[in-house]
């Protein structure tokens, strides 16, 4: 990590799991932050910044901390979007970690007052579109306030969501892909500013033991982490978050391992396209 003005990304820890309680699920992933950051500690990476330009590079990282949980949910919102605003600002690409998955919202949020309405993509087992407060609220939210008008689900499992929420997801700009999807660009239109997030739930329990909802049939870390090194190189996306770790659930800490995995894949993808628009401008 490096202070900010040296860096392309900021961390920003999103460490509360008010909304997984809200809605019954298993809490713990609070501390998600802090397990993500213990497992990217033990990781190394094979080519430094500091590298000619024409070689594989990540770019540096600013440890931003973690939020500072409010009074009730609506208030940690608020400061969520705030910090997020400030990080852009500083000119950096925001990369939350979570913590329950309501927290996309707010971070979204920011980004989409900056950029303007969005497009996304997430990885989530559940659709997320639940009207009421909690940690299913963020796509019902985002798209409900017309920050995002475009998204699209990947790995959804038809069994863990109501057929009343699909038909509220599709009829309001939502799309499924099929778990055999190519890796691609999130789609939508090239030129409008999109999200990507990615909820470990879903990855097999196998994998990933240790979330907030665990998923006994889930994807498997080489489908997911493909998709992560397309849509990690796409120019529109604006922001990334890894949300739903839960180290109370994860004892051998294989799910905190397998997140700092898939940020370090975001974070080389994204370092190839920095490289390549420093190039072309």
């Amino acid at each position: 990590m490096a202070e900010a003005s040296k860096c392309r990304i900021a961390l920003l820890g999103l460490a509360d799991d008010t909304g997984v309680v809200m809605n019954n699920g298993r809490d713990g992933a609070r501390a998600g932050p802090h397990a993500f950051r213990a497992a990217l500690s033990r990781y190394g990476v094979a080519a430094p910044m500091d590298e000619p330009i024409d070689a594989p590079a990540y770019p540096r990282v600013f440890d931003a901390g973690d939020i500072v949980i409010g009074a009730d949910i609506h208030e940690t919102h608020a400061r969520v979007t705030e910090a997020v605003l400030a990080l852009l600002e500083l000119g950096l690409f925001p990369v939350g970690i979570g913590g329950g998955h309501d927290l996309t919202f707010p971070l979204v949020r920011a980004v989409a007052r900056a950029h303007g309405v969005m497009k996304g993509l997430y990885f989530d087992a559940h659709l997320d579109v639940r009207p009421e407060v909690g940690s299913g609220m963020p796509f019902h939210a985002l798209l409900g306030e017309r920050l995002a008008d475009r998204v699209s689900v990947l790995g959804l499992d038809p069994m863990a969501n109501t057929s009343e929420h699909l038909a509220w997801f599709l009829a309001h700009g939502g799309a499924a892909l099929g778990n055999d999807a190519a890796p691609a660009c999130v789609p939508g239109p090239a030129a409008q500013p999109a999200f990507v997030s990615l909820d470990l739930d879903v990855l097999d329990a196998a994998h990933a033991p240790g979330v907030s909802a665990l998923n006994p049939c889930g994807m498997n870390p080489r489908q997911v982490g493909a998709w992560i090194d397309a849509v990690s190189r796409d120019p529109s996306v604006r922001c990334f978050d890894i949300m739903e770790l839960n180290p109370s659930h994860d004892a051998d800490g294989r799910t905190a391992r397998l997140a700092a995995h898939m940020f370090l894949r975001f974070l080389r993808g994204i370092g190839e396209r920095f490289r390549e628009e420093r190039v072309g401008s």
